[in-house]
Parts: C-alpha cells; structure tokens; sequence
C-alpha cells in the first residue's frame, strides 16, 4: 500500500484540483450548502449500497464521492470566512482523543461496550456536544436506522432490558394491541400499535446483535432476485403474471428459493 508522505501528496492534489474547479468549472462555481445537500445524501446510500455488496472498486468510488462533497463544503465555508478543511480535521483529531481517554490518557476500558458507554457519557461533558443521551440522534434518519440508534442510545445510559430474552414479552403484547385495534377497525391506533411492534421488534435484533437495517436489506435483495426468477419464468412461456393463482406462483417460487 501507499506511504503516508504519499497519501498527504494526493490529497493535496485534490485540494488544488477542487480549488480550480470552484475557479473555472461554471457548475462547481455555482455549488452552495443547500444545492449539494440532496447530492451529499444521494451519494452517502450509493456508499452504503456499495459496502452491502462488498464490491471494494465500488466502495473505493464511492467514498472518493462522499469524501469529495465534505472537501466542497469545507471549500465553500473557507470562501465564506468560516472555516476550512484544516479546521475539519482539526476538529475531528480533538473530539477522537477526547472520547478515547483510554487510548490516549490514563482511563481503563478494555471491552467495547465499556468503551460505548464512556463514549456517550463523554459526549455530554463536550462543550459543543449533545446535552442529552437522545439529542445526537438526526431526525433526518430513516425511521428504522432511527429507532436502533435510539434503542443503543437508551442502553448506553443503563435504560435496557437485563437479559434478552425478555423482549419477548414486549414484541407479544405489542402484537395483542395491534391486533385488538385491527378488530377494532381504528385506523388511527392501528398505525400507532404497528409502529410499537415495529420498535419492540427492532429492540429485540438489537438485543440479539443482529443489525435490522441490514437484516431487511438482505430480505428486500433476496425477495427481488426471487421474484425476478418468477417474472422472467412466466415471460419465457408467454404467461401472463397477473393471470396465474398464488399456486402456481408458488411453484415457481420455491424453485427459486433452491438458487439462492
């Protein structure tokens, strides 16, 4: 692999070159916080999407997309007098040594979960930081990855169950109340109750050290590429999809459950 001296020097070739694009490119000129902020999200799950398949080319490209949005924005504030890429790092180097007292200072912590749970606790004597064990949760996130990070959140402070198992009791009566307010045909408290299911159920993969997001993630690509298998099945004969019966679906299904 590459030495540090020549990391630094490629780096600063992408400084110059960002700089002459800002200069002399009509788009990259036109570039503020609000324009590239759909880009920044668009390119972060084209990230994520990428590490899920494990392609290292793709994931190489990728970052380099993600990496080049945080240099803009770090551009953008220089131009404006507010802060430039030296003070990212900066930042960044400060707040890593800071919530690693047990690397870089005299703390004990020799699992990870000690060192989660410091991490938290440090996070909140930051005097930039969250004055609160939820506040560093984005509201932006989507629902799923929001509920885990505050289930983690939750526990890093002590507030958990004592042994996993005990989740279960929660996913039932969830399940109970959701179905009581199905009978019930209120649509209202249907949505509600579906929502507590859906939160014990996520509590409950985090308990077990399973990832949901990814858990669903493989479940969505599984059920796509089966599916793919039966549309295509049908279309090779000149059946129509929307004309067979859930059996004969069915039958096509399982062979594709034997390829996976």
């Amino acid at each position: 692999m590459h030495s540090k001296e020549e990391k630094l020097q490629e780096f600063g070739r992408l400084l110059d070159i960002l700089d002459r694009l800002r200069n002399e490119c009509p788009w990259d000129r036109e570039q503020t916080f609000d324009s590239l902020r759909p880009l920044t999200v668009e390119e972060t799950f084209e990230l994520t999407d990428a590490v899920f398949s494990k392609d290292m080319s793709l994931i190489k490209k990728e970052l380099g997309d993600v990496l080049l949005h945080i240099l803009f924005y770090s551009k953008i504030a220089d131009e404006n007098d507010e802060f430039d890429i030296f003070d990212v790092c900066k930042s960044l180097n400060d707040k890593l040594i800071f919530r690693h007292p047990h690397v870089f200072g005299q703390v004990d912590a020799k699992t990870a979960e000690t060192v989660s749970q410091n991490w938290e606790k440090l996070k909140l004597k930051e005097k930039d930081g969250n004055h609160s064990v939820l506040a560093g949760v984005p509201s932006a996130l989507p629902a799923l990855i929001k509920a885990y990070r505050i289930q983690d959140k939750a526990r890093s402070a002590g507030f958990d169950w004592e042994k996993p198992e005990q989740v279960w009791d929660k996913v039932r009566e969830e399940m109970n109340e959701l179905q009581t307010e199905i009978s019930a045909h209120d649509a209202d408290k249907m949505e509600a109750e579906f929502g507590d299911l859906l939160f014990s159920i996520i509590n409950a993969a985090r308990l077990y050290g399973i990832n949901p997001e990814n858990a669903l993630e493989r479940t969505n690509r599984k059920f796509i590429k089966r599916f793919n298998y039966l549309e295509t099945n049908t279309l090779a004969n000149g059946i129509d999809l929307k004309k067979m019966s859930l059996a004969q679906m069915d039958v096509i299904w399982e062979e594709a459950k034997k390829i996976d």
